[in-house]
C-alpha cells in the first residue's frame, strides 16, 4: 500500500492546476510593482533615505503577506471537507482502510501548495531590502517564519472548522471568527489594559500570528521564539482534532422535524405562510433568495454595535486624543467582513441554483432571465439595505471625526515645531480655524510668518470629503453584489466566486488605485519644495482621501453595469453552459434479452 495515497494523489491535481502557476506569478508580479514603486520613490528628495525606503518596503511587502496568509484558511480550506460532505464523496473514502489523517494531510498539502508558491515567490522581492538597508538578516528571517506560521495557522484553523461543518457560508464565517480571534483577541485583550498601566506583558498575545510577526521585526529581546511555539502547538492541535473529528462527523444527522415548531407556536406557521405569498406575488426568485435570515440578522448586530461604539467615542474623547485616528483602523477591518459577508451571500443563490438544478426549473417557467437576476437582487436588498443604512451612518460621522482630529494634530504639530525669532519684534495677527497662532516677527534681515502658518481646510470640505468617502463604501457594496451574482453563475463552489469577486471588484482596484495615488500625490505636492510645508500637511489626507474615491466611484459603477450587461444578455447561455458542465447520471439502456441460437 502506498503511503499516505491521497497525499500523493492531491498534490498531483494540485500541481497540474492553472491557478497554482498563476497564483505564483500573480505573487511576484505585485511584489515586483511595489517595489520598482519605492525605486521610483527613492530618485527624488522627498526627506527618505534608501535605508528608510528600505524598511518601507518591507514593511508594506510582508504586511500584504501576512494579510494574505491569515485569509488563506477562508477561500482554500474551510469547505475543503464540508463540500464533500455535501456532495456525499467522503463516504466512499472511509469504506476502505484510508483514515482521518490520510485524507486531512492530502487536503491541507493540496490547498497550501498555492499559497506556499505565492509566499515563496514574495521571499526574492524582500531579500532586497537586505542590501537597500534598514532590514537586518535576523529581522528577514524571523519574519519568514512568521509569515509561514500565519498561513499553516490559518489553513489548520479552516480545516478543523471545515471537519466539523457541513454548510459552506456558516464554516467561512466561523473560520473568519476563529482567526480574527487568534491574530486580535489577545493583543486587543492585553493592549488596552497597558495603555493605562504603562506596560504590556504578553501572555494571551502569544497565541496570537500577528503578534508574532510584529516581534519578528523587533528590536532587542522579544518572546518570538515562545510565541512561535504557542502558535504551533494550537495549529498542530487543530491539525490533530480535525484527523479524529472527521471520521465522526461525516455521517448526515437526521433534522428535527419542523412541524413540532409550527404545532407549539401556530403563529410562527402563519406568519412563514403569509410572508411567502406576499413575496411570491411579487416574483418566486425573491422568495427563494430571501428564505434565510441569519446574513441579515448578523448584519444588524454589527451596524448597530458600530453606531453604538461611535457615538461612545464622540461623547467620551475630544479630537485631540487620537481616539479617532485608531477609530479609522477598526473601522476598516468592520468594513471588510461586511464585505466578505455579503459578497458571499450575493454568489451563494446561484451557485447553490446550480448545483441543486434549481436553475434549469427556473429556465423552464415562464420568468425571464431579467426577472430571475431581479428577484435575486431585491432580496440582497431586502436584507442588506437597512442595517447597511444604519453601518453607513455610523462611518460617516466616524470619518468626519476622524479628518478632524488630523487636522487639528497637523496643526498643532507644526505650531509646536515652529521656529521662534530670536531677535527683533513680535506682533500676533490673528489665529487660524484650527487655534494655531499666526506670528510675524520683524527683524534687521526682514519680516517672518511662523506658528503654523496655514489654517488647512475648512469643516465644509472636511465633511464633503467625509461623505464621498462613505458613498464610496456604499458603491463597493453595491458593485460586489452585481458582480458576485455573476461570479455565482459562473462559479462551481461558493467560496472560488467570493474570492474571485474580492479579487477582480476590490483587491486588484485597490492595489492600483492607492499605489497610483500614494505615488504620483507625494510627487506632485512634494518635488519642489525642501519639505513638506504645513498648508500641504493639512490638505495632504483629504487629497489622499478625496482622488482615490472618485476613481472607486468608476470603477463600482463599470463593474455595476458590466455585471447588469452580462446578466440579462447572457444568463441563460452560461447557465446552460454551467449544468453542460455538472456531472450528468445517464440511465444505462434497458437490457435485451439474447436471441436464442437454434443448435446445428
Amino acid at each position: 500500500m502506498t503511503f499516505l495515497p491521497v497525499v500523493e494523489r492531491e498534490l498531483r491535481v494540485a500541481a497540474r492546476k492553472r491557478s497554482t502557476f498563476w497564483v505564483r506569478v500573480a505573487a511576484a508580479i505585485v511584489a515586483v510593482v511595489i517595489g520598482c514603486g519605492f525605486f521610483v520613490l527613492a530618485q527624488f528628495r522627498m526627506g527618505f533615505g534608501v535605508t528608510g525606503l528600505g524598511k518601507a518596503l518591507f514593511a508594506v511587502l510582508t504586511w500584504l503577506s501576512l494579510f494574505a496568509a491569515l485569509s488563506a484558511g477562508l477561500f482554500f480550506t474551510s469547505d475543503c471537507l464540508s463540500e464533500e460532505k455535501r456532495e456525499g464523496t467522503i463516504g466512499f473514502l472511509f469504506l476502505t482502510d484510508l483514515r482521518g489523517y490520510d485524507v486531512v494531510l492530502g487536503k491541507l498539502l493540496a490547498t497550501s501548495l498555492r499559497g506556499f508558491y505565492a509566499l515563496l515567490a514574495v521571499l526574492p522581492i524582500l531579500g532586497v531590502t537586505l542590501m537597500m538597508g534598514g532590514v537586518t538578516g535576523v529581522q528577514f528571517w524571523k519574519t519568514t517564519l512568521a509569515l509561514v506560521n500565519a498561513l499553516l495557522l490559518s489553513l489548520a484553523t479552516g480545516l478543523f472548522v471545515s471537519a466539523v461543518s457541513r454548510d459552506s457560508q456558516k464554516a467561512m464565517a466561523t473560520t473568519l471568527f476563529v482567526v480574527l480571534l487568534l491574530a486580535l483577541g489577545g493583543p486587543v485583550a492585553e493592549g488596552i489594559p497597558a495603555l493605562r498601566r504603562g506596560s504590556f506583558n504578553p501572555l494571551l498575545s502569544l497565541a496570537s500570528p500577528g503578534y508574532l510577526f510584529v516581534t519578528a521585526s523587533a528590536w532587542g529581546r522579544t518572546p518570538f521564539w515562545t510565541a512561535l511555539l504557542v502558535n504551533q502547538i494550537i495549529a498542530w492541535t487543530f491539525l490533530g482534532l480535525s484527523c479524529v473529528l472527521l471520521p465522526r462527523t461525516w455521517q448526515q444527522k437526521t433534522e428535527a422535524p419542523s412541524t413540532r415548531l409550527n404545532s407549539e407556536f401556530p403563529e410562527v406557521q402563519a406568519g412563514t405562510a403569509s410572508r411567502r405569498r406576499k413575496l411570491i406575488s411579487v416574483n418566486p426568485v425573491l422568495w427563494l433568495a430571501s428564505r434565510e435570515r441569519w446574513p441579515g440578522v448578523v448584519t444588524w448586530v454589527m451596524a448597530l454595535l458600530t453606531l453604538i461604539a461611535a457615538l461612545i467615542t464622540l461623547a467620551k474623547t475630544s479630537l485631540s486624543s487620537g481616539a479617532w485616528m485608531a477609530w479609522s483602523y477598526l473601522g476598516g477591518v468592520v468594513t471588510l467582513i461586511l464585505y466578505l459577508a455579503i459578497t458571499s451571500h450575493a454568489c451563494r443563490f446561484f451557485v447553490e441554483a446550480n448545483r441543486s438544478g434549481l436553475i434549469e426549473l427556473l429556465l423552464a417557467t415562464p420568468l425571464t432571465a431579467k426577472q430571475i437576476v431581479l428577484g435575486q437582487w431585491r432580496a440582497l436588498i431586502r436584507m442588506f439595505a437597512a442595517p447597511l443604512a444604519v453601518y453607513l451612518a455610523a462611518q460617516l460621522l466616524a470619518a468626519v471625526m476622524t479628518q478632524m482630529s488630523w487636522s487639528r494634530m497637523t496643526a498643532a504639530t507644526t505650531a509646536a515645531t515652529a521656529t521662534p525669532a530670536t531677535t527683533g519684534t513680535t506682533n500676533t495677527i490673528g489665529s487660524s480655524n484650527s487655534g494655531v497662532t499666526v506670528v510675524v516677527t520683524t527683524s534687521g534681515a526682514g519680516t517672518r510668518v511662523t506658528g503654523g502658518g496655514s489654517p488647512g481646510p475648512n469643516k465644509f470640505v472636511i465633511v464633503m470629503v467625509a461623505f464621498l468617502s462613505t458613498l464610496t463604501t456604499a458603491a463597493n457594496f453595491i458593485g460586489l453584489m452585481w458582480f458576485g451574482m455573476w461570479m455565482g453563475l459562473n462559479s462551481r463552489t461558493n467560496h472560488i466566486a467570493t474570492l474571485k469577486t474580492l479579487l477582480f471588484v476590490q483587491i486588484i482596484p485597490w492595489f492600483a488605485v492607492m499605489f497610483g495615488s500614494w505615488m504620483l500625490i507625494p510627487l506632485l505636492l512634494f518635488t519642489n519644495i525642501t519639505g513638506p510645508s504645513a498648508r500641504v500637511m493639512a490638505w495632504y489626507p483629504l487629497l489622499m482621501s478625496a482622488v482615490p474615491a472618485l476613481l472607486y466611484l468608476g470603477k463600482d459603477v463599470g463593474f455595476v453595469v458590466w455585471a447588469r450587461r452580462k446578466l440579462y444578455g447572457e444568463f441563460r447561455e452560461r447557465a446552460s453552459r454551467t449544468l453542460g458542465l455538472m456531472p450528468q447520471f445517464i440511465p444505462a439502456p434497458p437490457s435485451t434479452v439474447p436471441p436464442v441460437i437454434a443448435g446445428k
